[in-house]
């Protein structure tokens, strides 16, 4: 796959007790249909089987988002059947531990990665729509982490929201936006990332170009290498060496590396390593955060193996149909009438058209 394609649908390979309450921290067909989302799940699950002091040690690394509390009852209605809509974020605080990651200075907290995860009803196939960053949305009014309103704003980018009133604000602008409703939520902390490459030993990439970027350091030749937890986090940042410099080339980048990610998980004997899987499981939990129902390692393992008969190659990945503004070319608007389409597929649970499939805004 060029590193300057636009996702579109294609294939991946497969790699979700007590509940905690605590309060969150501001933080073809071939692709990310299960990234993030079931990389979590997966590790998880591993986890889950170890003795019951390091399941609570581990346990105790989650945190909670009450969404329910925080969005209150003007909220899309669910499924009209048993299927699940999930939202996964990865977040880039670029303060604290991400400050050291050396991508340049960006103040404030970002929402790097944002996928609506479709499970159908039966979950056996699922689909995850991308949303690039620089999409311009009307953020609804929320409320702040100290409790304050922040008022509704039009025309502002998808990525600014969870700075400004954290991840349950990015679920509610997501539900106004599409009319879908968020049965869950996940986010992964970047820190945590390149925490959880290092401690797999690195992930090898090819790339058919080579990728240089002066904002982040990155400098990659083209052919086949294996990327530590500081190149692996430049790489699904960057965007100044892809395509038109826009987040829409950088999410092939990031489909990329995800299935990357996940065959390197799938090659390491993690059951035949206990020490080795305890330390990749307290990465990721100490970097997670979920809801407040899957806010324990039990409900995460109940929720994931819930989502075994999904055939991987069933699972579809698609872009969000994106146009460039008229105003600022260096942004994106949904791209109608494609966009309702796609959303109105997600809320009757059905198959999604060609033709909701298909973005006037490529990033090449």
């Amino acid at each position: 796959m060029s590193h300057v394609s636009t996702p579109t649908h294609r294939r991946s390979d497969p790699s979700g007790g007590g509940r905690r309450r605590r309060k969150a921290k501001p933080a073809g067909r071939r692709h990310t249909g299960r990234n993030i989302l079931l990389t979590l799940v997966v590790l998880v699950i591993v986890a889950a089987g170890a003795a019951w002091w390091v399941y609570s040690d581990l346990n105790g690394n989650i945190k909670g988002v009450d969404l329910e509390e925080a969005l209150g009852t003007d909220r899309p209605e669910k499924l009209p059947t048993s299927g699940q809509n999930i939202l996964v974020l990865g977040s880039d605080s670029r303060a604290g531990d991400n400050a050291d990651l050396g991508t340049g200075k960006v103040a404030g907290a970002r929402s790097d990665t944002a996928l609506v995860m479709h499970i159908p009803e039966g979950r056996k196939e699922a689909t995850a729509v991308s949303i690039p960053r620089d999409t311009l949305v009307t953020r609804p009014e929320c409320k702040k982490d100290d409790g304050s309103a922040l008022p509704s704003a039009k025309r502002v980018m998808f990525n600014s929201v969870y700075s400004m009133a954290g991840p349950a604000c990015v679920v509610k602008t997501v539900e106004k936006m599409s009319g879908v409703r968020m049965d869950h939520f996940m986010e992964i902390d970047f820190a945590g990332f390149k925490e959880l490459v290092d401690a797999i030993g690195g992930v090898t990439v090819t790339l058919k170009e080579p990728i240089k970027d002066k904002s982040s350091g990155l400098d990659l030749a083209a052919g086949t290498q294996k990327l530590d937890g500081t190149q692996s986090l430049a790489f699904v940042r960057t965007r100044h060496g892809v395509g038109d410099g826009s987040d829409l080339g950088r999410i092939g980048l990031q489909q990329q590396f995800m299935i990357a990610l996940l065959s390197e998980i799938k090659k390491q004997d993690l059951l035949g390593s206990p020490t080795k899987t305890y330390k990749i499981a307290d990465q990721l939990t100490s970097s997670l955060t979920t809801d407040e129902e899957l806010a324990s390692l039990s409900s995460l393992a109940d929720f994931g193996q819930s989502m075994n008969g999904i055939d991987p190659a069933t699972m579809e990945t698609i872009m969000l149909p994106v146009a460039y503004d008229k105003t600022d070319p260096n942004r994106v608007v949904a791209a109608q009438p494609q966009a309702d389409t796609l959303w109105k597929a997600l809320r009757e649970d059905r198959s999604i058209p060609e033709s909701a499939k298909k973005s006037p805004a490529t990033g090449g």
